[in-house]
């Protein structure tokens, strides 16, 4: 096993002779903990080695058995494993970020990996590597959009002393959301053309849907303790008819335009808007005199 491996990673793919042994003692360092595989992928792309079925541990067991160590019989880290860990996320994240924007532009049926690998500034050997397919990529893109829109709607900072004013803040977020982030709209009616087909192959959207769902459970039963909210609310009903009056005019807002003959899109329109379905979800949840 050269020794130039373990000092600098970056070497092993730079010197092309012996490429077996250099390919195996790169996929070693992978199992081993050291680099991550999409970075062993990368680099070995950029210089030809393949890795396929004829390095794998049937050939070298004992390449696989644990981490280098250095004279002392420590494990070592080398500083670039980090750094090369680090790249292999980031060409992850730029492949997910890319699909986000190709499949807004032109749907499921008409996002090629081509543009998608091409928008990323990788390759489609990369993308196929970390995502495996185009369909389980838009799974991926489904999982994230509903994962950032979960991430920013925990930053709220709800006042269950004030249910109304709560549920009000839930509204505008929603509201808000859905009109800085046409992305997350599209994708969705993307998915809804093809009857949820992706959305149910996904582990993750009933664990993400649950969060989004939770956040009206406190306001609801605070609102119930003092009196406030009806007692018989269903907290899916309450969800659904916020995400129906907040999706639907932004979902369909280009064809109402021309419909209504009305800008929907203007600002003001949009606020006016957002104070009717405010006043909307409180009649529904209030408690009749």
């Amino acid at each position: 096993m050269p020794a130039k491996f373990f000092g600098d990673l970056g070497g092993l793919f730079a010197d092309k002779s012996g490429s077996h042994n250099a390919t195996s003692d790169a996929i070693s360092a992978c199992h081993a903990g050291t680099v991550g595989a999409g970075f062993i992928r990368e680099e070995a792309s950029k210089t030809g080695f393949s890795l396929n079925a004829s390095h794998r541990q049937r050939n070298n067991p004992m390449l696989y058995s644990r981490p280098f160590l250095t004279a002392e019989g420590m494990p070592t880290v080398n500083k670039k494993t980090g750094i090369r860990a680090q790249q292999a996320d980031q060409t992850r994240a730029r492949i997910l970020k890319a699909a986000v924007k190709v499949f807004t532009r032109d749907g499921y049926s008409g996002g090629r990996v081509e543009s998608i690998s091409r928008e990323a500034e990788s390759n489609d050997r990369m993308l196929y590597y970390y995502f495996g397919s185009k369909e389980r990529l838009f799974i991926c893109v489904l999982e994230h959009i509903y994962e950032q829109f979960n991430k920013a709607e925990s930053k709220l900072k709800l006042n269950l002393d004030e249910p109304l004013q709560a549920l009000r803040d839930v509204v505008a977020f929603v509201w808000n959301y859905y009109v800085k982030h046409p992305e997350f709209v599209a994708i969705l009616s993307i998915e809804n053309l093809h009857k949820g087909r992706h959305a149910q192959q996904s582990g993750e959207l009933r664990r993400l849907s649950g969060e989004a769902v939770g956040v009206l459970r406190p306001i609801l039963e605070a609102g119930q303790a003092k009196g406030i909210f009806r007692e018989d609310l269903d907290i899916k009903h309450v969800y659904l008819m916020i995400a129906s009056l907040c999706y639907f005019y932004n979902s369909n807002q280009h064809t109402l335009s021309s419909f209504l003959g009305e800008p929907l899109a203007e600002k003001r329109q949009q606020q006016d808007w957002l104070a009717f379905i405010s006043d909307l979800v409180l009649r529904g949840v209030l408690r009749l005199p």
